[in-house]
């Protein structure tokens, strides 16, 4: 599988593994604790802090790994909870048809028309700022969006000889669900899961950085963009760093979800 990668990919997918490992391995490669002042204030790179210091004197390597993993868990799970939510509704949607169709996709629309970023604001205002909370108010509001991809695939899925046998024979919904449709309609789910991952990391970091996303002492990338952004006034690019890496993280996810798009293309999904 991996022989006939394209470069694009392999870069990807090293850049991708690296940080999931850093971020499982955060407190042993870790050179001192998230929330311990070791420095002075904005001290620059040396042998002793190889990215220098933030803004209270905190190793900012260490508030970089310890960041990663918090932002990369909740974007995880939060996807998670998104694609099981999302598809499970959209296929359950078009497997039934009618009035629940018709309620749930009505539902769906009323959610989507309002911003996500102002319903969070909203919601994190007036609720603790954990991260349970944000798991699931961030998986939630994403679940509307794999509800209509995954609808509109289940619709053309359903008139299909194979679902159309299935219902002959007397399968239940949950049967065809993920027996039938699941299996066909992994191409485009895995190409969207892709980038609602990405979609996660830059929505849990842009609430971190608005001050309602992960508090501190725990450290995520939009935060730590918060806490140093006053440095780049300075010269001083401790702010850019968790830029970088929550680009090169939604650069790599992208190459990645594109290869695994075009393979499982290729192996077409079909049932006869």
């Amino acid at each position: 599988m991996l022989k006939n990668m394209p470069i694009s990919a392999m870069i990807g997918l090293s850049f991708t593994a690296l940080y999931f490992l850093m971020a499982l391995f955060a407190p042993l490669i870790a050179p001192y604790g998230m929330a311990e002042v070791v420095g002075d204030v904005w001290e620059p790179s040396s042998s002793e802090f190889l990215l220098g210091t933030d803004n209270i004197g905190r190793d900012l390597l260490t508030r970089l790994i310890y960041g990663g993993r918090t932002t990369i868990f909740i974007a995880t799970m939060a996807t998670i909870l998104s694609f099981v939510t999302g598809a499970v509704l959209g296929f359950f949607a078009a497997v039934s048809g009618g009035w629940i169709d018709q309620v749930l996709s009505r539902f769906v629309d009323l959610i989507m028309s309002i911003p996500s970023l102002i319903f969070a604001l909203v919601v994190l205002s007036v609720m603790p700022t954990t991260m349970f909370i944000l798991i699931v108010l961030m998986g939630l509001l994403d679940s509307t969006r794999v509800y209509r991809l995954a609808r509109a695939v289940a619709v053309d899925i359903t008139v299909m000889d194979y679902v159309e046998a299935a219902r002959l024979r007397g399968e239940k919904t949950a049967w065809i669900i993920f027996r039938e449709i699941l299996p066909n309609a992994l191409s485009p789910l895995v190409a969207e899961m892709g980038l609602r991952f990405i979609f996660m990391v830059l929505f849990i970091s842009t609430l971190s950085f608005l001050g309602l996303g992960v508090q501190p002492p725990q450290a995520d990338w939009g935060g730590i963009v918060k806490e140093n952004k006053e440095g780049i006034n300075y010269g001083i690019q401790a702010a850019l760093y968790p830029a970088y890496a929550i680009a090169t993280l939604c650069i790599s996810i992208n190459l990645v979800a594109d290869w695994i798009l075009n393979r499982t293309t290729s192996l077409k999904g079909g049932r006869g």
